[in-house]
């Protein structure tokens, strides 16, 4: 009987058997697998490098065509047909405003993303048959997916986060005053700097200029921005040369006209998004604003220090002052706190909103006085005759008549003992703070015939502030490389002698490193962002060289041979009279035959 009841032998279990996990690859990752394969690495090594069996690589590589193919956003796993392909646009384009308003140094939380999701998704899916705003929620389960595929960090999930920005910013004051005090800074002494962007060439949404360009394909200049570095002191009497970043090292005005940029009315820099970076305001600082603020107080006869007061922005980071010589040791730097900067920064204290009304306003008065005094049309004029040189001259225009009182009244909340009225300058009037200039700008419109009314200034001036929207989302991610890239720096050329063996030599270090880079470091977000910036900043420098001296090459090749072509039937005048006018950027000029093939629609000079 008890043999009925023995339990059957169990199966021996084999000890330390590794468990098997499914780890999902991004996209991202199969596609920079992919790439390396075509380029002759073997799976073996693959399967080393990326710790992966050979039979997932071998998967992969099967499916290459359909990855390759694939358009879809930072952090997804998996290809699927279930997601619904507007959400894949809503995601790119939101992980864009993530990460640039994080690299101004703002904080964003949980409910102003989804909130943006929610925006986004409805602007995209307004005109579409069968797509309702409704039908995405951005639920908080959505909320999580997203940070886990996009691999965004920093985000602040308390709902009274303008509750803490408060108490912090009051703590801050308090502070801060008590600093000035013991130290007996005045305000001649403390100064504030803050970056903003501006669509230079940009007008109210309902004049028909805008509704014209919007129907229009190609490049439209009303999305053309630029981002500038504004500062001035307390007292209001000292307004530092600003800083201006733009996507072109050289434009097209400045070589026409033989521009030096040193003798502009602004530090000119350039990259690629026009962005202010840490090496641009470390330029600015040393080579503008210890040097300026160092002479107006020697005219002054006040003491030789000063206190910059900062928000905290990738461009001006904590540890900024290390880069600074003894020279300028006089300056102190006081930082914001994160997520005061709209209750305290002066700049943000409408001083740089009255600055983008002054703005407007002198930009209509060159429109109303150019097109009176000439027989162009104001769309003539606005397309073929307005330029970043004039621009320039604009912005100048528009920062002078920011008056004392202005800035002034911007310290009022960081430091309220500095904005005391002075007798001499209490009948000063500031047109900046009142109507009038609105009105202004409303009058000059319409007596050019363009339909504008207050609120439509009013809107302008919010869009130059909230530079990050749909359609500048989306051109900065289909962003390649702008014209006259290589310009990138202040005195970038094209007749650089390195030989084109070496700038090979160095392309392909920098892909190695990036690559090892990108293995090894715990960060995947720091990681993109200072590849992101070193390769716009430097190494497009050189590839932009590597690209022409292809395009001059293969022009090279083609007028050789009509050049053989020529010389045997007699033509060889003709010929070289075509060559001229290639040269020359006229686009009726052509040689016969493949010749107008080399040039691309964006090689072709066009009116800036």
């Amino acid at each position: 009987m008890d043999s009925l009841f023995k339990m059957p032998p169990q199966k021996t279990s084999v000890r330390n058997k590794p468990k098997r996990t499914n780890i999902m690859r991004t996209i991202e990752l199969k596609k920079e697998l992919i790439a390396k394969f075509e380029s002759g690495t073997r799976v073996s090594d693959l399967a080393t490098q990326y710790n992966m069996a050979k039979s997932t690589i071998s998967t992969i590589l099967k499916k290459k065509e359909a990855i390759k193919a694939a358009d879809v956003a930072k952090g997804v796993k998996t290809l699927t047909s279930r997601r619904h392909y507007p959400m894949e646009d809503v995601e790119k384009l939101l992980l864009q405003w993530v990460t640039e308003r994080q690299a101004r140094g703002e904080k964003v939380s949980e409910p102003i993303i989804c909130e943006r999701a929610r925006q986004l998704y409805s602007d995209l899916t307004r005109d579409s048959p069968g797509d309702s705003p409704d039908d995405f929620k951005a639920s908080r389960g959505w909320f999580e997916n997203f940070k886990k595929r996009s691999g965004i960090r920093y985000v602040v999930r308390k709902k009274d986060t303008l509750r803490a920005d408060k108490e912090g910013a009051k703590k801050f004051v308090e502070g801060f005053q008590a600093f000035v005090r013991s130290e007996g800074f005045l305000p001649q002494q403390v100064f504030n700097c803050d970056e903003t962007g501006l669509f230079w060439k940009k007008m109210p949404k309902r004049t028909y200029l805008t509704r014209e360009e919007k129907s229009l394909p190609g490049h439209k200049p009303m999305k053309d921005r630029l981002t500038l570095l504004l500062c001035a002191n307390a007292s209001g009497d000292c307004k530092v040369k600003p800083l201006l970043v733009y996507h072109s090292g050289t434009p097209r005005a400045f070589k026409k006209n033989n521009v030096q940029k040193s003798k502009l009315s602004v530090m000119w820099r350039s990259n690629p998004k026009a962005l202010v970076t840490r090496q641009f305001f470390t330029e600015w600082f040393q080579e503008v604003f210890a040097p300026s603020v160092a002479e107006y107080l020697t005219e002054k006869n006040l003491p030789l220090k000063a206190l910059l007061v900062l928000d905290a922005s990738l461009a001006q980071p904590t540890g900024l002052g290390e880069d600074w010589s003894s020279d300028h040791d006089f300056v102190a730097v006081r930082f914001l706190p994160p997520n005061t900067s709209p209750l305290l920064q002066p700049m943000d204290q409408q001083l740089i909103s009255n600055f983008k009304k002054l703005y407007t306003k002198a930009l209509f008065q060159r429109c109303f006085e150019v097109t009176m005094e000439t027989n162009l049309t104001l769309r003539e004029f606005w397309k073929d005759h307005f330029n970043i040189l004039h621009c320039l001259t604009v912005l100048e225009k528009a920062w002078q008549q920011v008056t004392k009182r202005t800035v002034q009244s911007s310290w009022r909340k960081l430091w309220p003992a500095s904005t005391m009225p002075r007798f001499f300058e209490a009948f000063e009037p500031d047109p900046a703070l009142e109507t009038d200039v609105v009105d202004e700008i409303v009058s000059l419109g319409k007596f050019m015939g363009l339909e504008v009314d207050s609120d439509d200034v009013e809107e302008l001036v919010e869009e130059h502030t909230l530079v990050l929207s749909n359609d500048h989302l989306q051109d900065i991610q289909q962003q390649d490389i702008p014209e006259d890239a290589s310009s990138s720096g202040e005195d970038a050329g094209w007749n650089d002698n390195i030989p084109t063996a070496e700038i090979k030599e160095l392309l392909g270090y920098w892909a190695k490193t990036q690559s090892l880079v990108a293995k090894w470091h715990p960060s995947v977000t720091v990681v993109k962002k200072n590849i992101n910036l070193f390769d716009g900043n430097v190494v497009e420098h050189f590839r932009a060289i590597l690209k022409s001296r292809k395009r001059q090459a293969a022009l090279d090749s083609i007028c050789s041979k009509e050049e053989a072509n020529c010389e045997s039937s007699g033509n060889s005048g003709e010929l070289q009279a075509s060559i001229s006018g290639v040269k020359r950027g006229r686009k009726d000029c052509t040689l016969e035959g493949n010749l107008g093939q080399v040039f691309t629609e964006e090689d072709t000079p066009s009116a800036e």
